[in-house]
């Protein structure tokens, strides 16, 4: 068989001009049916760029045309957003993204382009791009003409006459010292430098650090070296390869198994502001009802309704503060979603009304799979109307998952879309859930090893037509997510959607909140939700958390307080478990139990493992609703500027190259260092902190930056520190968001003698008024800058009425002793409360007070 490479007209081309050469082989590969008869056998093609004959310009475009019919096409999408596209085709495919948020506005940007000898150059403001004459190689420099990403061997290709586009790929060089982080939900270390990865999603129930893929496939990823900063993003739904210099040879590379490279390089003034960059180039998530983040309780599962009922009312007796209970696969009649099991739930109306009326959320889990059942209503019409995956010879797809017999919608296809969004009427609409969870969404199949559907499978989009399952998998997640929140707004247009999902792409975050899956109930999975939980908001999905406790197998007591402790500051905030899926009795007075028994009934509510334990995890969840005015706060930050909600240590001061190796320490928000423990029986441990200096949130303790140091950790301690100069507000403890107004805020402050902002946004917590100017956005500023004089201003915008009329403020770590507290310029009383930390009650509408 001779090999031959043929350009899209079909004319024969020089193998000289290949840049590498092609194999010089008719690379053959035999492929068997089911009785082991050879039937064909399969060539390669491979593709690398050779000598750039041409440049053709269009506005913000400019395509770089090889010889051998290989063609680059840059655009510039902001001063510090880069586009770059390759075919070894000469034509582009259809330019559709399902990464990208549709509403992101290209800038027109100044761009000059220039001509030498050896290469062209594209220069913005921040940036200049070189592209070889010789082989199309990439380098990208800043205005200083410094390095910041280069081509090594560049661009790849390979295709074969049976499976056709089966790699494309870019090699780069790793610059000196240079770290890699994101890529989602990855289990490992947080600097990915040394190690490989897929994006694929998959159900990996009971994964391990080591575990990949995982859930969610989201190719975006940092480099930093030398105090440079920047992000690619590989916007291709095929599954996706990331090397970060396995082989030590100071080469990474990204590839995927279809499509075409087509990736967004990101350049920042520093790691956040790239991660902002990638959030309005990606989209950012809608302010969510403010009970999405209270407390969550979860189960697979709980039933028949007295148990629900019973566990709602014991967080109440218990006063053990939670807004939502979950409903797993069991409340459905037989697994068809969008149903009930009337004989555990023959009232769900008046359940869920019971349940609200105790400040209790209903969520109840949908899954794709529908049953193959003719009896089943929604089966029977999406059926009729062609709504299902197919085969390439046009059978149904029947996979097999909880139902059994199950097929899959075709989400890809609007029409589906807005089929699948109309269902939830009835548990939306009729029996009042307040929110829902898309589980299984990969989607998962019970069937085959690869414990997915087949890549042959096809889709119909209503975007580019058809295409296979191989194209079509990491999107099929994010693609439903999509369908059910259109369909909720369509719904109830006044209220603000909740959906949890497991799968999802890049944007996803657009639709939904995460979590990190089936996790194990040990102290190295406590770490590694810990480090998850920072990459996925450092990927765009700051609203993520993971089953707290673990969902396989029991915590002891120690390790459900510490994984609470350590989910106050996961905007996502859930215990879940696996249980035993048995029908339970009804619990009772006696249902605080010893540990021992605990672990035997494989309960995991906050007080299923003695008193000790309880008092603990209820200190924990009352401070996560305390905290609900900061974290409510970094949301706004995140749906308003891209600021995610919480950032490793390294990404808030990389100039340290210290904290790039603090993996269990982070800031939540913008001003509160966290250090969790992680470890068992750990009475005291390091803290490295960052640059500044910082102040113990609870007793005040001061502490100078730049230096480790031993805090104590007792069990009931979580060691947080505040920036100095930081105003963070608390809320009083409620069993439920909205459970009463808030009387009076309490704001605590940190001495500084520099000046810092803070802010303070709130809202009614629902609805869409705060796009009407009903909202209240607080700016509070203190300055220490001038000997012995301490000042904190306050300036409001919105139209947001407060239900609180004082402001309980209480000022730590002055380093002079004030004798007179100004308020517009009038003395008031204030009270010492210990060595440096002084308290004084203000009006909420107070300008300035003044400390001298």
């Amino acid at each position: 068989m001779e090999n031959k490479t043929f350009d899209n007209q079909g004319i024969t081309l020089d193998e000289s001009i290949l840049m590498p050469k092609q194999a010089a082989l008719p690379a053959e590969i035999n492929i068997k049916d089911a009785v082991g008869h050879d039937r064909f056998e399969d060539v390669f093609e491979e593709f690398s760029p050779n000598q750039v004959v041409k440049i053709v310009p269009k506005k913000q475009q400019w395509n770089f045309h090889c010889q051998n019919a290989i063609v680059l096409r840059i655009e510039v999408w902001s001063e510090r957003i880069i586009r770059f596209r390759y075919t070894y085709t000469r034509h582009f495919q259809p330019d559709v993204s399902y990464g990208l948020d549709p509403h992101f506005k290209k800038r027109d940007v100044p761009t000059i382009i220039a001509e030498t000898h050896d290469f062209w150059q594209l220069k913005t403001h921040f940036l200049k791009v070189i592209v070889s004459k010789k082989d199309l190689k990439i380098k990208i420099l800043d205005i200083q003409d410094k390095i910041i990403c280069e081509d090594a061997a560049g661009y790849y290709a390979k295709t074969t006459m049976m499976h056709g586009t089966t790699d494309v790929r870019i090699t780069k060089k790793c610059q000196p010292n240079e770290r890699y982080f994101g890529l989602g939900d990855k289990g490992c270390s947080l600097d990915l430098r040394g190690k490989s990865f897929e994006n694929w999603c998959t159900d990996a129930f009971a994964f391990e650090p080591d575990t990949d893929p995982l859930y969610r496939a989201i190719p975006f990823f940092y480099g930093f070296h030398q105090n440079t900063s920047y992000g690619i993003f590989l916007d291709n739904s095929f599954k996706t390869k990331f090397n970060f210099d396995t082989e030590g040879n100071n080469t990474f590379y990204f590839a995927s198994e279809g499509g075409e490279i087509n990736y967004y390089f990101i350049y920042g003034e520093n790691l956040t502001d790239v991660a902002r960059q990638y959030h309005h180039l990606t989209g950012k998530p809608d302010l969510p009802p403010i009970w999405a983040l209270g407390f969550h309780q979860c189960r697979w599962s709980y039933f028949p309704e007295k148990r629900v009922k019973d566990v709602a009312q014991t967080f109440r007796k218990l006063k053990i503060p939670c807004d939502a209970i979950y409903l797993d696969i069991d409340y459905m009649d037989e697994y068809r979603c969008f149903t009930w099991n009337h004989k555990h739930f023959p009232n769900p109306n008046q359940m869920i009304s019971d349940l609200q009326k105790i400040g209790f959320q209903t969520i109840v889990m949908i899954n794709p799979g529908i049953k193959q059942d003719e009896d089943y209503e929604i089966y029977a019409e999406g059926l009729e109307n062609d709504y299902f995956l197919k085969r390439v010879d046009g059978e149904i797809l029947v996979a097999r998952v909880w139902p059994n017999e199950t097929v899959f919608p075709d989400f890809l296809n609007h029409r589906v879309r807005e089929w699948f969004g109309d269902l939830y009427e009835k548990l939306y609409v009729e029996n009042g859930v307040a929110g829902f969870w898309n589980d299984m969404n990969e989607p998962a199949n019970f069937k085959l090893n690869i414990k997915t559907i087949p890549n042959n499978i096809l889709h119909h989009s209503d975007k580019e037509g058809i295409f296979s399952h191989a194209k079509g998998h990491n999107i099929y997640g994010v693609m439903m997510s999509q369908s059910s929140v259109e369909g909720f707004r369509k719904l109830r247009p006044e209220k603000r959607p909740f959906l949890l999902v497991r799968a999802s792409y890049a944007g996803g975050q657009r639709h939904a909140a995460v979590w990190t899956g089936d996790n194990v109930a040990t102290w190295e999975q406590l770490q590694m939700a810990n480090r998850q939980i920072q990459r996925l908001s450092l990927s765009g999905f700051s609203f993520s958390g993971s089953d707290i406790g673990g969902f396989k197998d029991v915590p002891t007591g120690e390790l459900l307080v510490r994984w609470l402790q350590l989910g106050i500051f996961h905007p996502f905030y859930r215990i879940h478990s696996m249980g035993n899926n048995e029908v339970g009795d009804s619990l009772s007075d006696s249902s605080i139990v010893t540990e021992a028994e605990a672990r035997n009934r494989l309960d995991q509510e906050p007080w299923s493992f003695g008193d000790a334990t309880t008092d603990l995890a209820r200190q924990a969840i009352e401070f996560r609703y305390q905290l609900l005015p900061y974290l409510y706060t970094a949301f706004y930050k995140l749906t308003t500027e891209g600021q995610p909600m919480m950032l490793s240590q390294g990404f808030y001061d990389s100039t340290d190259v210290e904290n790039f190796k603090q993996e269990q320490q982070f800031i939540a928000g913008k001003q509160l260092l966290v250090a969790p423990v992680t470890e068992a029986n750990l009475s005291e441990m390091p803290v490295y902190f960052p640059k500044g200096i910082w102040y113990d949130l609870q007793d005040g303790t001061q502490y100078i930056g730049n230096q480790l140091i031993m805090i104590k950790t007792p069990i009931h301690k979580i060691p947080i520190f505040a920036k100095a100069g930081a105003c963070i507000p608390l809320y009083p403890v409620m069993q439920f968001t909205g459970e009463r107004p808030v009387e009076i805020l309490k704001l605590n402050v940190f001495y500084t003698n520099e000046v810092e902002i803070s802010e303070l946004y709130e809202d009614a917590g629902e609805g869409y008024a705060h796009l009407k100017q009903q909202y209240a956005l607080t700016r509070f500023k203190t300055d220490g800058s001038k000997n012995n004089i301490f000042k904190i201003s306050r300036q409001i915008k919105g139209h947001f009425t407060l239900t609180y009329h004082s402001i309980q403020l209480i000022i730590n770590g002055f380093d002079f002793e004030p004798n007179v507290c100004l308020i517009e310029q009038k003395p008031i009383i204030f009270n010492k409360m210990s060595h440096n930390r002084y308290e004084v009650i203000v009006s909420a509408h107070f300008k300035e007070v003044i400390f001298k």
